[in-house]
């Protein structure tokens, strides 16, 4: 399994449940930690995309429900903003304890602010990523100013925050106001990443400026232009995972490490959680990426097909081998391209041919070559592409030898 289910106590010694999320060798190079947005779960699509495009990239990634939210114990009526930070120097300390200690953390909206001020506590992180985080704690009272009267008359108040209803008391509004975030990046000095939509409502894209000016360098900005406050498109968060890890690996040890959580003999890894539908992980040779199938398919297109994994492979087999043959040769080829996709269609020479709906598993193969070649010379590489290894592998007999390891 390379998700598990996790628990740690917080503070009050409450129960916060969470997810811990391995790269598909279970050979992190560093542990990323991640705050979701107020009133959010854990299992928010766009938390779980980022997390995913990280552990393609290597990281761990740890994500959980504050206290009072999802499958975390606790009122949320009894918790405030201040209670979120000490939940993430929580989920840092269980890290550090039974795994190893972050150093990326990761917050979206409000939890991009807390973040911040969780940064200042935890001596381990080296680097801070927010999406959509409010430049003041105290923004997050503007969704439930129509409750804000009765609050401060009464103490509490039931607000409705995204079609749920939610009691907020008045510490949790005090709380807010004693919280001072462009201090606090000001003395941050760590490097830190801020990502904002300008098209954002719900926190408006001044509050990144804010940030921003507050911050010491390093610090980055990148535009999430078109993308809503929750990342509601799978496109968006997926694009906020990739530019985190690669903004990421400039101030970070991404040296592999080694451990003894998986061990394999074999070239290709690939491993599905029953959650995670057809998005799959992958290490191949020395490389994570992510399988899946098309939308149309019921998958999330996060990666190519097993079928397109194929082809790919086809193709690369095919560019190599023109290649060395032309090398070898000495001929003046510059470049080649090859283009593969794959389909069933009916046999040519069919034996079946009385059955009309008998179908044959085909690879359609286009090839470009570029370069002072003569007619023969492109005919022989014609001729070359048919022996390469992968395509003799596709057309000979082969066998899979199926076994169960525990």
């Amino acid at each position: 399994m390379n998700t598990i289910k996790v628990e740690f106590e917080n503070a009050e010694g409450q129960k916060l449940m969470g997810r811990l999320e391995f790269p598909v060798d279970r050979h992190p190079h560093n542990f990323a930690l991640f705050a979701h947005c107020f009133t959010c779960t854990k299992n928010l699509s766009a938390v779980r995309n980022i997390s995913k495009s990280l552990t393609a990239k290597g990281f761990a990634v740890l994500r959980f429900d504050f206290t009072g939210l999802g499958e975390s114990e606790g009122d949320f009526a009894d918790t405030n903003f201040s209670g979120n930070v000490t939940d993430l120097v929580a989920a840092a300390d269980f890290l550090s304890k039974n795994y190893d200690s972050p150093s990326l953390l990761i917050g979206h909206s409000l939890g991009g602010a807390a973040v911040i001020f969780a940064a200042t506590e935890i001596e381990s992180i080296k680097a801070i990523a927010t999406i959509g985080a409010p430049s003041n704690p105290k923004h997050v009272k503007h969704l439930f100013k129509s409750g804000l009267d009765e609050i401060n008359a009464t103490g509490e108040a039931v607000v409705n925050l995204s079609g749920r209803d939610f009691k907020i008391k008045k510490q949790f509004v005090d709380d807010l106001d004693n919280k001072s975030l462009p201090e606090t990046a000001k003395s941050l000095r760590k490097p830190l990443l801020i990502m904002h939509s300008p098209q954002d409502d719900t926190v408006g894209i001044q509050n990144a400026e804010e940030i921003y000016k507050a911050a010491h360098h390093p610090k980055s900005f990148v535009s999430l232009d078109g993308a809503d406050h929750l990342l509601s498109n799978k496109k968006d968060s997926l694009y906020v995972g990739e530019v985190i890890t690669g903004w990421a690996k400039r101030y970070l040890d991404v040296t592999d490490k080694v451990t003894s959580d998986l061990k394999t003999t074999h070239q290709v890894v690939a491993s599905l959680d029953a959650e995670d539908g057809f998005t799959t992980q992958m290490k191949v040779g020395n490389h994570h990426m992510l399988a899946d199938e098309p939308e149309s398919f019921g998958g999330n297109d996060f990666g190519p097909s097993p079928y397109e994994l194929v082809s790919a492979g086809l193709a690369a087999c095919t560019v190599m081998t023109l290649h060395m043959y032309a090398k070898r040769k000495g001929w003046p080829l510059e470049n080649v391209e090859v283009h593969t996709s794959y389909s069933k269609t009916h046999a040519q020479d069919c034996e079946d041919c009385e059955n009309s709906s008998a179908k044959i598993d085909t690879f359609h193969r286009a090839l470009k070559l570029t370069g002072a070649l003569d007619d023969k010379q492109r005919e022989r590489l014609v001729q070359i592409a048919d022996k390469c290894p992968v395509h003799k592998t596709l057309h000979s007999e082969t066998q899979v030898i199926t076994s169960v390891v525990d």
